[in-house]
Order: structure tokens, then sequence, then C-alpha cells
């Protein structure tokens, strides 16, 4: 693909979440989503390989079926109140539709089932857009109507999502597989609190992306697909091995690191509002999700105490600098957890 194409699309792609974040009416706010389906489909099948075009064709189809479910609630609510703005969803079926339907497009259990797929058949780059960006403009639509969607529906699909992706990663060995299922129990979280606090909900996205990116980016530095590849990382980059540790720790939620301060306030509230089941049954899902990336650690910190007999390893050949760009977004990801006294809501 040339530069040219793909920085039309890049910018198509950026273009179409921030006229759904600007946007107060509902036929906008489809327009951005479409337009924003519409550009990431020739990055992700960019390769020509038939897991890439099979993965392009699984989210065309998710998304097209969850923007044409946003369209018809709209319509809905649109007949029954007489009003476009997304600040008014005030029909019950609307509601419960608009909140299936944004679920869809985040890839909230039960549907999450294209998720793993579409991120294993594309690249790590292309994943990492699929993880990060792709989930702003939803999760805006979601913050723009906390307060009339259906807690119901959203309570029980959050708790749901976080089963899911802890059940969902323990027998993966493809990495991009094991980031799908995180990612579900990360939106797990961030869809049971949305309707009690907003503003943890967006906290969480927060800390979600500024650990998943430099993780995301550590991986596509060592070329690491499967948790046979961390094993070789120390070997070609040194400093590189315990950092991506810490970031997987991090993402997580084990303390002091970063990723446990969202999990901590979440918790918290919880138990504020008398929810103490549902901080129970989340504390204890999140506990597998923490199994699988404190497996994923051992496989990194396995060989990080190399023998005397390993003089002559790759990494001594030439300065290791795969590690230097992560300068900037690593500090956040792993050591933020002393601000947490200046997040609470």
């Amino acid at each position: 693909m040339s530069p040219m194409i793909t920085s039309i699309l890049i910018l198509n792609l950026a273009t179409g979440t921030i006229i759904t974040m600007a946007s107060f009416h509902w036929l906008l706010a489809w327009m951005g989503l479409e337009l924003n389906t519409l550009a990431i489909l020739p990055i992700i099948s960019k390769s020509h390989h038939p897991r890439a075009t099979e993965a392009s064709t699984k989210y065309f189809l998710t998304q097209a079926a969850a923007s044409a479910l946003i369209l018809f609630s709209s319509v809905m609510n649109a007949q029954t109140t007489g009003q476009w703005s997304i600040l008014q969803l005030e029909d019950p079926l609307a509601q419960t539709l608009m909140t299936m339907a944004l679920a869809m497009k985040l890839g909230l259990a039960p549907a999450h089932f294209w998720l793993p797929e579409v991120l294993q058949g594309s690249s790590f780059k292309t994943g990492l857009i699929i993880i990060t960006w792709q989930k702003l403009a939803p999760m805006t639509l979601l913050l723009l109507t906390w307060n009339q969607a259906s807690m119901l529906t959203l309570t029980m699909m959050g708790s749901l999502s976080v089963i899911v992706g802890g059940l969902g990663g323990l027998n993966q060995t493809q990495l991009r597989k094991i980031i799908a299922f995180s990612s579900i129990a990360h939106l797990g979280w961030m869809a049971t609190i949305i309707t009690k606090s907003n503003k943890l909900a967006l906290l969480n996205l927060t800390m979600y992306i500024l650990i998943s990116t430099p993780m995301m980016l550590s991986l596509i530095f060592s070329s690491t697909k499967t948790t046979q590849d961390l094993t070789t990382t120390w070997t070609t980059s040194p400093m590189l091995a315990p950092l991506t540790m810490m970031t997987l720790l991090s993402l997580g939620g084990l303390p002091p690191l970063s990723g446990f301060m969202p999990k901590w306030l979440t918790l918290e509230e919880l138990l504020t509002q008398n929810m103490a089941l549902l901080a129970t049954v989340l504390a204890m899902s999140t506990l597998l999700s923490l199994f699988f990336y404190l497996r994923l650690s051992y496989s990194l910190s396995v060989t990080m105490s190399p023998s005397p007999t390993k003089i002559s390893s790759k990494w001594r050949l030439k300065p290791d600098t795969s590690a230097l760009p992560l300068s900037i977004t690593l500090p956040p990801s792993i050591l933020a957890l002393p601000l947490t006294p200046l997040m609470k809501p």
C-alpha cells in the first residue's frame, strides 16, 4: 500500500472518530462511525493474506450490523420523542437497542466473538488501532448517554465480559488473542461502572490506552507473536524484556502498578453503592486475567538471568535501543498509582 493511500486512510480514520465525538445528532454520529469502519477495512486487509481478508470481512459484517442497529434505535427514538439529539434518548426500547449496538461495536460479551478473530488476522500495528483508537467513538456515545442507557443491560454485559475475558485467555498461546480477551475484560470493567460513575469509566479507558500502547509497541519492536517467542526476548532486547514484563503486570492489575488504580477505585465505588456481590464477581474474575499475565511475565523472566556461557549472545553484538521509544508512554503505565487520591470522583 502506497504511503499516500495509507495517509488518506489514517486521516479518514481520525476524521470519523472526531466527527462522532463532536456530534450531538444521531445521524452525524452514525456517519462518523461508518467513515471510521470503512477507513479501517483496507488497513486490516492490506497484507492480502487470507486470514487478513477473513478478519476484515468479520469486522465489516459486525460493525455494519451494529451501525444498522444504532440507526434503527435512533429512528425509533426520533419517532417517539421527535428529537434526534444524543442527549435525549428517552424511549426504553431504543435505550436497550442502542446499548446492545454500542456493546457490539466495542466487543462486549456476548457480542465479543469477532474481536479475537479480527485481532488474530491483523498485524500488531493494526491491532493497536483496533483496541485503542477504535474504542473511542462508541465509548464516547456511551459516556454521552450514560444516564439514559439501560443500566441492567450494561451491568450484565459488563460482568459477563470480565468473566469471559478471564476464562478465554487461559488456554491461549497467541499473544494477539490474549490481548483481545484482555480487551474484552477491561471493557467489561468500563461498562459495569459507567452507569454508576462516568468519571471512573473514563479513567478506566484512559489507563487502559496508556498501558496497552507501550505493551503493543514493545511486542512490535521485539517481533513477538506467541508465548514461546517471549522466552527469547531477553537475548535480543535485554532492556525491553523487564519493561515489557512490568507493563504486562500493570495491565493485569497487579499492585502497586498503575493498572491497579482503576480497578481499586471501581471496586470502592461499587461497595459504596451497596453492590458487594457485583464487586466480588469482578474481583474474582479479574484474578483469571492476572493469572495469564503472570504466566506471560514468567516466560519473560525465566531467561532474564543469563548463564556465564552466553557470552556471545546476539544482544552483545550491538547496543539495544528498542526500549527508547517507550520512554514517554511507559512511566504513566506503571508508575501512576501515587496519583490515586487525585483521581477520586
